[in-house]
């Protein structure tokens, strides 16, 4: 089962940066690599702004509701159309104030997380593709074994002119729920990592290195997908100059592998690391 994200160590203090101390070829590559994504980022923009649109799409849609108390999103609901347009919906853990979080203490109710998304034609697909072989989620999901552990509560359910249902589950045998729960858990992850990034860029700098390094990681092993729906916050790492350059690269790296038609700017990355030692 997909492991939920959790808190990565902060790197060691760096060095100088060679963004800082090298010469015009490096500045040209991310030059011309800022412009790249900034135009990544209004091609994004617009998707989402469609995505957002008050007229939700009339035709068929797939859910994934996933509850686990414990976790620092402990409820969450991500919503797919056929046209790959989509919602991811959350709530933060309630937080709690006062001495050591004693009883006397308050607690603050989770702040809700609303954020339009849009999904790879690839991905939409093969998620309703496979919730039709399964009869709209017709079926019993849940496994009958006993003694297992608590991965947290999950809901599948499909609405449509052709049909509807749904299934609950803690955990499933069935290879194509368990496909479909890792698809939409590794989704969720992406779009928790994206609020985590724009929360280190505004307050913990020096950890957007190895968080990034991490998520590098977890998209070439695929735990986190569509990482085209946190475009916008790589972007702005991309352009912040006062960031050191390997940070920036890293960000760049990851918006390509958002974006299949990244070629060029993965060639420019390239590029930038040659122009350095590492």
């Amino acid at each position: 089962m997909l492991p939920m994200p959790g808190d990565s160590d902060l790197p060691h203090p760096y060095g100088a940066d060679a963004f800082v101390t090298g010469g015009g070829t490096v500045r040209r590559h991310l030059g011309f690599l800022i412009a790249f994504v900034a135009i990544s980022s209004a091609m994004a923009q617009t998707g989402a702004s469609s995505a957002a649109a008050p007229a939700a799409p009339s035709g068929p849609e797939v859910s994934f509701q996933f509850e686990r108390p414990g976790l620092a999103v402990p409820k969450f609901t991500i919503v797919v159309h056929e046209d790959g347009t989509g919602s991811y919906h959350g709530e933060e853990a309630p937080v709690s104030s006062g001495a050591g979080g004693s009883a006397l203490g308050t607690t603050s109710p989770g702040r809700p997380i609303s954020r339009p998304m849009k999904f790879s034609p690839a991905t939409a697909e093969m998620i309703f593709k496979t919730a039709r072989s399964l009869d709209f989620f017709n079926i019993p999901c849940a496994s009958k074994a006993k003694n297992i552990a608590d991965t947290g509560k999950k809901t599948l359910s499909y609405s449509g002119p052709d049909g509807h249902g749904s299934c609950l589950y803690n955990y499933s045998e069935n290879k194509s729920v368990t496909q479909l729960t890792e698809t939409f858990q590794a989704i969720a992850f992406t779009m928790d990592e994206g609020r985590k990034l724009e929360f280190m860029h505004r307050y913990d700098r020096l950890g957007l290195y190895s968080e990034m390094d991490a998520l590098i990681h977890e998209a070439e092993e695929r735990r986190a997908l569509e990482i085209a729906n946190i475009t916008p916050t790589l972007t702005a790492i991309v352009a912040d100059e006062a960031l050191m350059q390997r940070v920036r690269e890293k960000a760049a790296k990851l918006l390509a592998q958002g974006d299949s038609s990244s070629a060029t700017a993965l060639g420019s990355i390239g590029g930038m690391s040659e122009a350095r030692p590492r």
